[in-house]
């Protein structure tokens, strides 16, 4: 069993079975939607904040989920700005960014360091 850093505050999100394979999803931590990305084809998970900052519209869990490249990415579901998963950064754009989180999955929970 993994330990969780001490030095982060980690809050279980949900449980793994929340979020689609190759999809994404939201929750709420602490008043912030953050959109969680399940590539179970490659057993990597990843988070962001699920506002697009192109329009301040909450969708970016609903995106289209792939890669440019080696870059895991997600693309707005309305404009499709397309944002890199680890960077936050946009890849269409570079006007835009998000935030992005740490993740971890342990015992078949999600963990994200908000």
């Amino acid at each position: 069993m993994e330990v969780l850093s001490p030095v982060t505050t980690w809050h279980r999100a949900c449980r793994v079975e929340d979020i689609p394979a190759d999809g994404g999803a939201c929750v709420l931590i602490d008043g912030r939607q953050i959109a969680i990305f399940n590539f179970s084809r490659s057993n990597e998970w990843y988070a962001t904040d699920n506002q697009c900052p192109h329009r301040q519209q909450m969708v970016l869990s609903r995106g289209m989920i792939g890669s440019q490249g080696e870059e895991p990415k997600v693309a707005c579901p309305f404009h499709k700005k397309t944002f890199s998963l680890r960077s936050g950064q946009c890849l269409t754009d570079e006007h835009y960014q998000i935030s992005t989180f740490p993740i971890q999955i342990i015992d078949g929970q999600v963990y994200i360091d908000v």
